[in-house]
């Protein structure tokens, strides 16, 4: 036996010290790869919507009612089965509602009790004894544990098992225990959670979003766009500092960095006031809300012109340092003419919407004013300091990839880029050439190993990497041939104003498409899928998110509020459980005050996407691989005692 074997089983040995624990760990595993496979829920595009987020967290996207439905049948009228959701979906809000009531609460109390540990005992049986031990609230554990071990064909248990209830009412632990029942009821359903990118801008509520999936016990996120931006403006890219202000301000969002994030926005609107008081905005910068929404709309405005010409510049001093970024088309500043209020694109002079441009010094046009550069100063140092915004990104960070491969399913938010030709695009970075996997790779390195480098070039490349990603025509997360920021604020021709899609969008309707990603991604294209967010399916076009012959599918449904008028729904998620594939489109949530009062839920249109021939068990999942994995190594640990090669630690 090697040295190194035999070291790794001496380590092991510290955890099974006997022949005893290690035979009864290998009896545990062997037993756990037999068990359905847990559920897994596919979420995208969040975009600050945290209502919407969650309330699709805690009814997992109908699966919660799916599961009452599975239990109860025609058991239960379908009032009662909203009501049973609803509770567990909100406990503390329906226990508040029903004191209003003035009922019998005992009463509700008990017969409440009884569906909750019935159908969170049903939820249990896909798991082992030991992981649903560690999925109780420790405050509810012994009793949950008695509860769920109840045996209801066993008339000897009954009296106790009715003993427990009343002792539980009586004592005032109704309320604390019908939280953890609905609590875990929610986690046993939905084993993993996977957030495909763009948490971030649109909605209010990032911050809340990101608060909730920390507590989350099984999270995993690949980065979109809109993330990128915010994880590079809380590492210090001016650009993208500018880009996060932009457009929080234009979505009349800035409270989400004020409030939210605590980030001093007093210097910018000082200056902004100054240098543009005899500037006016003209409509240029109006604000996509309602102006009832915004305490002091004038001032957002001048806030947004101002931040809007700095990022101009500011992206303009990284695109000059980058030209393998082929980004040249968004240096538009210096193709301005201020005297005859026009700017030259391809050639063709466009007249300008509007000319406030101050601080601009027309020879020499990407250069801040020493106002201007003060000002971003304080800006980012604003950012830096955020410890609450810092935790979130670290976050980010940590449980974040471009991309993922999970049970045979590849997950990413943008596309893989394609070339013309249907190749896969070859993409320049520090000198070398990446495509498809090997791209994303490449990037996500030069990203990680930037952040937290001593190294100023290194953490220079790794900022200015992250503005590649958040906007240009070669990133894996962006998928168009430009942002066309500076002419959707500044030019009239609309057709200068239209994104033109990578071509990886046209070959969606083709099957080789998926297989070849799914190759280079080291998947079998006959049994693995593609889940993908980044572009709004317009469902009320007819758009279908199930493209490449069932292969690909294309999760974003217009979650935000800002996209739902496009698509025709509130978003769409998938749910990947034992039997096969779900995909959920979802209409626009009511509110919470509905779901409780009157038991009203996202109403959402299933279809199903694949069906399992047979039921998939753990031994079909990743975590089945790791198992059989530990079980050979425990075996040789057996073997080794057996031996005497290692000795029992009794």
């Amino acid at each position: 036996m090697a040295a190194t074997d035999i070291r790794y089983l001496r380590a092991l040995s510290k955890s099974y010290p006997t022949i005893r624990s290690a035979a009864c760990e290998i009896v545990d595993l062997n037993a756990k790869l037999t068990l359905p496979a847990g559920t897994e829920h596919f979420i995208t595009d969040l975009h600050g919507e945290y209502d919407q987020f969650m309330h699709i967290m805690r009814n997992g996207s109908g699966a919660i009612k799916r599961k009452i439905d599975d239990e109860y049948g025609e058991g239960a009228s379908m009032e009662e089965k909203r009501s049973m959701a609803a509770l567990i979906y909100y406990p503390k809000e329906k226990i508040a509602a029903k004191k209003r009531e003035k009922i019998d609460m005992d009463e509700w109390y008990r017969s409440n009790l009884y569906h909750l540990v019935r159908i969170c005992r049903t939820a249990s049986t896909k798991y082992t004894r030991r992981k649903v031990r560690e999925a109780i609230p420790v405050r509810s554990l012994r009793l949950i544990e008695e509860l769920l071990s109840y045996r209801m064909d066993e008339s000897n248990q009954e009296s106790y098992y009715e003993k427990v209830i009343d002792t539980v009412i009586s004592t005032g632990l109704s309320e604390s225990l019908i939280a953890d029942l609905s609590y875990l009821t929610r986690r046993l359903i939905v084993d993993r959670l996977h957030v495909i990118g763009d948490i971030f801008d649109r909605g209010r509520y990032p911050d809340r979003i990101l608060d909730e999936l920390m507590g989350h016990y099984n999270v995993d996120i690949e980065w979109g766009n809109h993330d990128i931006e915010w994880m590079g403006a809380a590492a210090g890219s001016d650009a993208l500092i500018a880009n996060v202000i932009r457009n929080s301000a234009l979505y009349g969002n800035l409270s989400t960095l004020e409030d939210g994030y605590g980030i001093n926005l007093i210097p910018l609107a000082r200056f902004a006031m100054e240098t543009y008081a005899d500037v006016p905005c003209k409509g240029v910068f109006r604000l996509r809300t309602a102006d009832n929404d915004v305490y002091d709309v004038e001032l957002d405005e001048k806030m947004h012109r101002a931040i809007t010409v700095l990022q101009f510049k500011l992206e303009g001093q990284v695109i000059k340092r980058h030209p393998e970024y082929h980004m040249d088309n968004r240096l538009l500043l210096d193709r301005v003419d201020p005297k005859a209020g026009t700017v030259n694109i391809d050639g063709v002079n466009y007249p300008m919407r509007d000319m406030g441009f101050p601080t601009v010094d027309w020879s020499d046009p990407y250069r801040l004013t020493e106002e201007e550069t003060e000002l971003m100063d304080r800006l980012r140092d604003a950012f830096l300091n955020s410890e609450k915004l810092q935790k979130h990104v670290r976050f980010l960070y940590n449980r974040g990839s471009l991309y993922r491969i999970c049970n045979g399913n590849l997950l990413y938010h943008g596309c893989v880029p394609f070339d013309e030709k249907g190749q896969f695009l070859e993409v320049e970075i520090e000198g070398e050439k990446y495509k498809g996997k090997a791209l994303y790779d490449r990037i996500e390195s030069v990203i990680k190993n930037g952040l937290y480098s001593s190294d100023t070039n290194e953490k220079t490349n790794s900022l200015d990497m992250m503005l590649f990603l958040w906007e240009s025509s070669h990133s894996p997360v962006f998928g168009k041939n430009k942002m066309a920021t500076f002419e959707h604020y500044y030019i009239e021709d609309a057709s200068l104003k239209k994104e033109l899609k990578n071509p990886y969008y046209q070959l969606l309707d083709e099957v080789k498409t998926a297989e070849m990603i799914l190759r280079d991604f080291g998947l079998d294209p006959n049994t693995s899928h593609i889940v993908n967010g980044h572009v709004p399916v317009e469902a009320k076009s007819g758009q279908s998110p199930i493209r490449c012959g069932g292969k690909l599918l294309i999760i974003d449904g217009g979650f935000s509020r800002a996209y739902h008028n496009k698509t025709g729904i509130a978003g769409y998620t998938l749910i990947y459980h034992s039997y096969g594939m779900l995909l959920a489109a979802h209409e626009p949530f009511e509110g919470v005050e509905e779901a409780v009062n009157r038991g009203s839920d996202i109403h959402s249109h299933l279809q199903v996407v694949d069906r399992t021939g047979n039921r998939r068990t753990v031994a079909d999942t990743d975590e089945g691989v790791s198992l059989r994995q530990e079980i050979r190594g425990l075996r040789e640990l057996l073997d080794a005692y057996k031996k005497g090669i290692i000795p029992e630690k009794e």
